[in-house]
């Protein structure tokens, strides 16, 4: 028999306050979603919601109302089209909440295109919280405006898939955008009995990882405090396997172990090019204190790096951009690196230019917290860039004119009785 638990009725205050979830006044706000479309069915209880996903036709949306569900087992979506929203478009009202689950990942995505899952919580699940089994044809997927928290594998996780058939049925043209992944404390050996001392010792823990994503954009997400259990884990985002055109911009990552890793050191498979990641580019990002690396460019062709901040003066290791095997035409431009210069471990063809280091602590709003907006007209990462193409604005969406500022934020003054204006 089914379990069904729902703790109902309590005001959304309440629930807020409950999640204290963390925010910051420059973190990316999310636009509202239009209107409901299609069949609605609004969802109460957890009986309600395993039902709808069964039930729902193509292109309908399934409502849930404010409460906090406990989820008894893997929820899965496997119809077209189909859109699973909270109500009131408060993404802290609606929390799905894997700690009573009999299964390691929390909610699925299954042979279909063109869902969205959009304003609501997921959080307490040992492995996955968004499960994209993109083995099975998975395609068009948004992800808008989610909480997910304590998920002690992978936030959002596809899958590799099978060589036979694997151009058609890879993942192509998702989103994960306006979501914010945060974790109360490192991971523990506890949390997840497959991360033992004899594989990866707590560390396998990260954010978005996916492999043979095409034309992918992760735009506008915050991640906090993913670490594990000795600081060693892996990517806020960690794209490989042969991603494609994918682009990843306007994200903050503060207190992450690994911020943005295109491609690793590891093989692919047998008969397969070793290349991880062709096209990508990774754009007006802020990146504080991670200390295994900020952005990673390994195995890759034709990528571009641009105009991202990253502050870590104190980096352990020394990698606030590290380039590492082979990445024939990388593009490195306009980064401003506080902390330890970009460290090249490649013989190939790249172009590293108009990036500046030091230590800017003293130029941003709140470094602590991961406010790397710059505070004074002075900072020499002002008017210092060169024109990019591919960068029109900064990550507030402020267009950049023909003397860009280097790194992600172009410096506005701010009016006169207001705060800070970037």
């Amino acid at each position: 028999m089914r379990m069904a638990f729902l703790l109902f009725g309590l005001p959304s205050a309440v629930l807020a306050a409950s999640l204290d979830i963390p925010n910051q006044p420059w973190f990316p706000k999310a636009p509202a979603l239009p209107p409901p479309e299609g069949k609605i069915i609004r969802v109460t209880t957890v009986d309600e919601l395993f039902r709808a996903a069964d039930t729902i036709p193509p292109g309908g949306t399934i409502v849930v109302a404010p409460g906090h569900y406990f989820m008894p087992r893997y929820f899965e979506i496997h119809t077209d089209g189909v859109t699973l929203r909270g109500e009131s478009g408060r993404r802290e009202d609606v929390i799905l909440d894997g700690a009573r689950s009999q299964h390691g990942e929390l909610v699925g995505i299954t042979s279909c295109s063109g869902v969205t899952i959009a304003d609501l919580t997921i959080q307490n699940i040992q492995w996955n919280g968004f499960k994209i089994n993109s083995d099975k044809n998975v395609q068009n997927l948004t992800i808008h405006n989610c909480v997910i928290h304590n998920i002690w594998q992978r936030g959002v996780k596809s899958v590799k898939i099978p060589e036979t058939n694997r151009e058609n049925i890879r993942p192509k043209n998702c989103i994960v955008r306006y979501c914010l992944f945060y974790n109360d404390r490192p991971k523990r050996l506890e949390d997840d009995p497959t991360d033992t001392p004899a594989t990866f010792n707590g560390n396998y823990i990260g954010g978005i990882d996916t492999m043979y994503a095409k034309g992918w954009i992760i735009r506008g997400n915050v991640f906090l405090n993913l670490q594990g259990r000795t600081r060693e884990g892996r990517g806020c985002v960690f794209m490989w396997h042969h991603a494609e055109d994918c682009v990843i911009e306007g994200n903050i990552i503060v207190n992450c172990d690994v911020g943005i890793a295109l491609g690793n050191s590891s093989g692919i498979g047998e008969g397969e090019s070793r290349v991880h990641g062709t096209r990508m580019i990774v754009r007006n990002n802020f990146i504080t204190n991670t200390p295994e690396s900020g952005i990673l460019a390994d195995h890759t062709r034709d990528c571009l790096i641009l105009h991202n901040t990253i502050h870590d003066p104190d980096n352990r290791l020394q990698r606030l951009i590290r380039v590492v095997h082979d990445n024939p035409g990388l593009r490195v431009l306009n980064n401003l690196l506080s902390g330890p210069p970009i460290r090249v471990e490649t013989d190939s063809p790249i172009e590293i230019a108009g990036n500046l280091q030091g230590d800017f602590t003293r130029d941003f709003l709140d470094p602590a917290n991961g406010g790397l907006h710059l505070k004074t007209p002075s900072s020499k990462a002002v008017d210092a860039g060169r024109p990019l193409p591919e960068v029109k604005d900064d990550l507030d969406s402020q267009p950049r004119d023909n003397h860009p500022d280097i790194g992600a934020d172009e410096f506005i003054p701010a009016p006169s009785s207001s705060g800070p204006g970037n």
